[in-house]
């Protein structure tokens, strides 16, 4: 089969610079036809090179298929091809005249949820598919509550294949006022239902004309128009230090900076600042930024800061403005989601990594588990096993800064890690959720701590 697709002109540095980006994932359950979808998406939008066309035909072809297997795309791992699932995050990068789009295509198996909670962790919208014959079930449930608890803004429900069930709009719209309801119930602040045929192309990237009862946006002009509407350059300014720099060369004898991504917000030459667990404070005596001075620096930008006072900062400690510094705790309260095949116990001792710190720690309490069906609280569990969620409070070695994950996605998240092997145990968020249970009364308090 001889391929017709040829790549687009390559936007101009121009182009880019106009356009703005969106993080987005997909999710789904297993042989919704998630990566059918982003296949499509990305043949119908002209954004594969004709040798990958060609690399899929080919392997389609080897396996006894007429048409190209567009799911090969981004399935790239051996397994993946050989069962026909997803089970890595596939990261694809690509671009519109009016967006640039980074694409999580996550997993939709039950045992690598897991995946999608990493997927959706930065991510601006959530594709959430259901294949039509099927509708809402358990593990629809279960990636719409991930969504939620990450606080991703805005959802779109794709029902697919609607080609399997003869294009009928009852089908959509019995399973849209099913799902809407559902995450509504979570929490989701937005949420848009498109229906689909990711093989045949329906409401991908052109209007189908299958279904003229539906009369709102395709997938690709829904990516195109969403509001990016959280940014993060308005947030409280946050700047975790990764690295101290001391060149002690003839050049630069005096040198001491402090280098990091800038998390959220922006600083300022001249801006009073505070060092975070210590308290100290002191001023922005310079910004330097790819080997330049600057005046103003602000988030996503890697950047190095200078301070007025000679003050004790390391790896670890949270750089912020002083007038709007968060508070520091040992005691966490947190929603949590748990992606280890090892379970979350209470007692259970771990090391707590929020930002660039990472600190002894111990599970103090599980006060409830959510349950998926009806969104009701399981009180007092005792643990949490792989891809449960649940609140969890958790005493810290050491002061930590610690925002809201409602006010800062970055600062507000943490994991836990398994001490003995550095294995990820649980993805955390600091505050109330969805999941919130009411206040439960400590039985007793454990006052037996080793650090």
């Amino acid at each position: 089969m001889t391929s017709t697709t040829e790549p687009t002109e390559p936007l101009s540095v121009e182009q880019l610079s106009a356009t703005t980006l969106l993080r987005f994932a997909t999710a789904g359950s297993v042989d919704d036809g998630k990566s059918t979808l982003v296949g499509r998406l990305l043949h119908d939008s002209k954004s594969v090179l004709t040798d990958q066309l060609e690399a899929v035909e080919r392997a389609s072809a080897s396996r006894g298929q007429d048409t190209p297997d567009l799911a090969l795309l981004t399935d790239g791992l051996r397994a993946e091809r050989e069962q026909g699932i997803t089970i890595d995050v596939a990261y694809r990068y690509f671009a519109t005249a009016r967006r640039r789009f980074i694409l999580a295509d996550t997993p939709g198996h039950v045992q690598y949820t897991r995946n999608m909670v990493t997927g959706a962790s930065t991510a601006d919208l959530a594709v959430v598919l259901v294949d039509a014959r099927n509708g809402v079930i358990e593990q629809t449930r279960r990636h719409a509550a991930v969504a939620a608890l990450l606080r991703v803004p805005h959802v779109v429900l794709a029902v697919n294949k609607m080609d399997l069930v003869e294009y009928k709009e009852s089908v959509f719209a019995a399973i849209a006022e099913e799902f809407t309801a559902y995450a509504s119930e979570l929490g989701v602040p937005e949420i848009t239902a498109i229906p689909i045929s990711a093989l045949a192309g329906d409401n991908v990237v052109d209007a189908s004309a299958n279904m003229d009862w539906y009369g709102g946006p395709t997938v690709l002009e829904h990516l195109e128009t969403v509001p990016v509407s959280h940014d993060l350059g308005h947030c409280h300014a946050r700047l975790p230090v990764q690295y101290v720099i001391r060149p002690q060369t003839a050049e630069h004898p005096d040198y001491r900076g402090y280098a990091g991504q800038i998390a959220a917000g922006s600083f300022r030459v001249g801006e009073s600042v505070t060092v975070l667990p210590s308290g100290r404070t002191t001023k922005v005596a310079g910004i330097d930024l790819l080997g330049k001075q600057v005046d103003v620096a602000w988030t996503p930008q890697s950047v190095t800061l200078l301070l007025e006072d000679d003050i004790d900062v390391s790896r670890g400690d949270l750089i912020v403005p002083s007038k709007d510094a968060p508070p520091t705790t040992q005691d966490v309260e947190a929603t949590v989601c748990h992606v280890a095949d090892q379970p979350l116990t209470v007692g259970h001792r771990v090391l707590l990594k929020h930002g660039t710190r990472t600190v002894k720690a111990i599970v103090k309490d599980i006060p409830s588990r959510l349950t998926l069906d009806d969104l009701s609280l399981h009180p007092h569990p005792g643990q949490l096993v792989a891809n449960d969620i649940g609140r969890v409070k958790i005493r810290a070695a050491e002061p930590l800064p610690l925002d809201s994950y409602a006010d800062s996605r970055r600062t507000g998240a943490f994991i836990l890690i398994d001490p003995a092997d550095g294995t990820t145990l649980t993805a955390g968020m600091v505050g109330e959720s969805f999941a919130a249970p009411q206040p439960v009364k400590d039985e007793g308090d454990d006052d037996g701590w080793d650090f």
